[in-house]
Formats: C-alpha cells, sequence, structure tokens
C-alpha cells in the first residue's frame, strides 16, 4: 500500500468499526517490526567496524536505492500515521475512538492545538497507574510513554466499548491464568465416525461463565485432543461478543484411528477473546476418552474447571506401548534349532506419546535385557518422526537363554525422544519376576508392575507363543548402575 507524498491524510470516516479496527493491527504490527528491525541495526553497529559490510547487513543500501525511485511515494503506514497527525474530529482537538487507537498503536505523538491538556493527558514520565485513575469522556492523548502503550491500549478498549464483529481468533497460545474466578458450565457432546475415521466434538452453549472486561466476555471455546498441544491439534468455535451465555452450535473434528482414542485425552477450555492483548482463561474440562462411552451421543452439561498445573516429574505416565513378546526354547523347533533358547520382542507401536513440550515427537525405542546392560545387549528400533502414536514395527531377538534363567533376567523397553542431536529418556517398561533380585544379589531393576510381571510369566508359561501387551510408558524406573 502506497501513496503519493502529497497526499497526506486519509478519509477513513467512510471505514467501518471492522475496518478501521483492521487497519489498527496491521500498523501495530508494522510498529513492531520496525522497532525489531532498528534493535537488530542498533545491534549491528557495535559489532560490525566494517562500513561497507555494515551498509549491506543493515540493509541500508536497499533504503537508499528505495528512496531514488520512490523518493515521492510515501509507504501505507506512513500514509495512516500522516492522516492521524492532522485529522481531527468536528470537535477541535478531539479525536474518534478509532484513531486514538491507532495513535497508540502506531507511536504517534497527538498535535499540540494550544488548548488546555485533559486530566488524561500522559507525559513520559507519568506513572501508568494513572491512566486507569481517569476516565473523562474526551480521550485526548498528547503524548505517551512506550511503556504505557499496551496497558493504555487495553484499557481503551473497556472503556470506548468498540464493537467488533466476526470471529477474531487468538494469534497465541499463550494467555492470562488465574485473572478471573471460573464459574459456570459448558455443554458438549462426542461422536465417532467409523466410515470417515473421525471424532466430532458437537459444542452447543456455555452458561453463566466469568465476565472478563466489565461485566461482558468476548468468548470461545478451544479444544485439544492431547497429549498433542500443536496447531494441528488446535481447534477453535467462532467468538461470541459480548455474553455470559454464548451460543455455539458448532462442529469440531478431528481425523484420529479409534483405537488412538484410548491414550487421547479431550481438553475443552473457554477464552475471553482480547484483540490487543492476551486471551483471558475462562476454565475448561478434560475428558478421557479411553473411558468414553461411545453409544451416549446425547448432549452432556459439565462445569468449568481452573487450570490446574502439573510438573513434568509429576506425571506417571507418558503414554502406552503396544509389544508381542515370545519365548522358543533350545530345540522346540525341531532339528536341534534354535541352538539356545530366544526372547523375541516385537514392538508395534506407541500410542499418545507425551514430551514436556506437548505436540509430536521424533521418538525410538532402547531395550536391554539385564543384568547385561553392555552394548552387545542394547537393540533399538529407527526413529519414527513427528508423530503422538508412532509404529515401530520392529522385532528384537535376544539368544543364549535357559528356561532357569528367564526368572533372573529383565526385558528393559525405554522410549526416547529425539531432539536435534540430544535424546532423553521419556519412559520406559520393565518385565521380569518383579523378584528385586538376580542370580541371588539384590538389584534396583528387577522392580517390575503387577501388569509387567504378569506379561513375563505368561511368556514363561506359554512358550513359543506370542504374549500381546499394552503397558503404560512409565516415568518411576528405578534407577540402574550402569
Amino acid at each position: 500500500m502506497e501513496g503519493k507524498q502529497g497526499d497526506s491524510s486519509l478519509d477513513l470516516s467512510h471505514l467501518t468499526e471492522e475496518e478501521q479496527t483492521s487497519i489498527l493491527q496491521v500498523v501495530q504490527r508494522d510498529l513492531e517490526l520496525r522497532r525489531r528491525d532498528e534493535g537488530r541495526v542498533r545491534t549491528l553497529e557495535q559489532r560490525e567496524t566494517n562500513p561497507t559490510h555494515l551498509r549491506f547487513l543493515s540493509g541500508a543500501w536497499f533504503s537508499e536505492e528505495r528512496s531514488k525511485r520512490h523518493h515521492n511515494w510515501m509507504s501505507g503506514c506512513d500514509l495512516v500515521h500522516s492522516t492521524i497527525r492532522h485529522r481531527k474530529t468536528k470537535s477541535r482537538g478531539q479525536f474518534s475512538g478509532h484513531e486514538v487507537l491507532l495513535s497508540v498503536a502506531s507511536g504517534t505523538k497527538q498535535p499540540d492545538t494550544g488548548i488546555n491538556r485533559s486530566p488524561f493527558s500522559i507525559s513520559v514520565n507519568q506513572d501508568c497507574s494513572e491512566v486507569a485513575k481517569a476516565k473523562p469522556r474526551t480521550l485526548y492523548f498528547t503524548r505517551l510513554s512506550e511503556i504505557c502503550m499496551e496497558k493504555a491500549a487495553k484499557w481503551l478498549i473497556d472503556s470506548i466499548i468498540i464493537i467488533l464483529s466476526g470471529s477474531m481468533m487468538s494469534l497465541f497460545s499463550s494467555g492470562d491464568f488465574g485473572v478471573v474466578e471460573v464459574r459456570g458450565r459448558i455443554q458438549y457432546s462426542l461422536a465417532y465416525d467409523n466410515q470417515k475415521e473421525e471424532l466430532q466434538v458437537k459444542v452447543y452453549r456455555c452458561e453463566d461463565i466469568a465476565a472478563a472486561r466489565k461485566n461482558r466476555s468476548d468468548p470461545y471455546v478451544k479444544t485439544y485432543l492431547l497429549p498433542d498441544k500443536s496447531n494441528h491439534s488446535k481447534k477453535k468455535t467462532s467468538v461470541k461478543k459480548k455474553t455470559l451465555n454464548p451460543v455455539y452450535d458448532q462442529t469440531l473434528r478431528y481425523k484420529v484411528r479409534i483405537g488412538e482414542l484410548r491414550s487421547r485425552t479431550l481438553n475443552l477450555s473457554v477464552w475471553h477473546a482480547e484483540p490487543l492483548g492476551r486471551n483471558v482463561f475462562l476454565g475448561e474440562v478434560e475428558v478421557a476418552l479411553a473411558l468414553w462411552d461411545w453409544t451416549c451421543t446425547q448432549p452432556l452439561w459439565q462445569d468449568l474447571q481452573p487450570r490446574v498445573y502439573l510438573s513434568p516429574d509429576s506425571i506417571s505416565s507418558r503414554g502406552n506401548i503396544m509389544f508381542s513378546i515370545k519365548f522358543i526354547p533350545e530345540g522346540y523347533e525341531g532339528g536341534g534349532l534354535p541352538l539356545t533358547g530366544e526372547v523375541h520382542i516385537w514392538l508395534r507401536e506407541a500410542q499418545g506419546l507425551l514430551s514436556n513440550k506437548g505436540g509430536a515427537v521424533d521418538s525410538f525405542v532402547r531395550s536391554y535385557i539385564l543384568p547385561d546392560a553392555s552394548r552387545q545387549s542394547s537393540q533399538k528400533t529407527r526413529v519414527v518422526k513427528r508423530s503422538i502414536s508412532p509404529t515401530y514395527n520392529h522385532t528384537m531377538v535376544y539368544d543364549g537363554f535357559h528356561t532357569s534363567d528367564l526368572r533372573e533376567a529383565c526385558a528393559e523397553l525405554t522410549v526416547w525422544q529425539r531432539e536435534g542431536l540430544k535424546t532423553h529418556v521419556l519412559g520406559g517398561i520393565r518385565l521380569s519376576c518383579g523378584t528385586g533380585q538376580s542370580y541371588g544379589e539384590a538389584v534396583s531393576w528387577m522392580d517390575s508392575t503387577e501388569e509387567e510381571v504378569a506379561a513375563w510369566m505368561s511368556m514363561i508359561e506359554n512358550p513359543n507363543h506370542w504374549i500381546d501387551a499394552t503397558l503404560p510408558i512409565r516415568t518411576n524406573l528405578a534407577r540402574r548402575s550402569e
């Protein structure tokens, strides 16, 4: 958007409030990018001693060439700034609500008309707390410090009661928590379409939710299919303006296999949409889909709950791992084969892997047959990239076993996450008799749970048969000495 240098102002009076708001957002974003670039150039000036390199890296050469070719033109944002500086409303010295907001967003200094300053005038050295104290009907800014800019803009939104139309989606996944006391409830229903392999979340309405701004909220509902907290998992309804009892009647859809739902949790959260600030959390509910009755498709009311923060160390399970195990005794297949007993571990897949950051992960599984923790005992699957429920389909074979050895050994399977060149363990399982001893010595790694012991004993008691199991990837594996 460009305009001639001579056209120093624009007529914004014919624009709707929605269009003016859109211009406000563009100007605010332009100012933010300009400030970032100015900071980048200041850093270069301190670090770069070669003037030629500095001219190239800072982009000064581009600005010079542009000024030569387009010296009679100004940018669209500069044109808006010029309009704000020169245009007044019918009342001399006063600006309309959107023009004031545009000046706040752009950092434009308002003209000095020579009249007395309004009580709401802000000098550079004034404390931002004074903004909230003065609320005259006539809003006139003489100067606004950058420190006060964001808070003043948010206050203006509430004071001027700007009417925005349409749906304003949040640009950020974060928000303000604990600002309001959570209350109210949400009505929703769940259904699964087997033909489409689609989870359908119908959001009907909310009732008696908290007021985020002066007895009102602009609420919307956001959902995640946890543990995936990526943008792929995020779904939203439209924003309903100025209501504590919004009605949505919208269906949010997830393409997901029915088998994966057992390891997923549906999170529905209600937020107040804040155009120029952080959205405000109004409450949430979580639904463990493994326990859901899929024959129930009727709308369900559930009370909104405050958000409870969990430490990563307090999470007992990082998902589930599906596998099959089999023991083939020596000579069981005939002809003296196999020469020694073999343990086969078929790693099928993991479900609902939960990382500290959430979202899809690059993962692999590593195995040992303890007490042998040497490099020769270690085997691992390939790395499956960017998946919450990775399919490994990898078989590990260990030989040299007698049946009696199985009661002294432990198959340790650990799930790892790879981030760049770094790897760290998410959790694992230990298949053993869980006696706490191996060949007469006390060991920390013989700490199998009841489910893990049951799978291992079933393998011992049913030779040459695959034993299928799905076990939680636990985080409390006892530390073992390497």
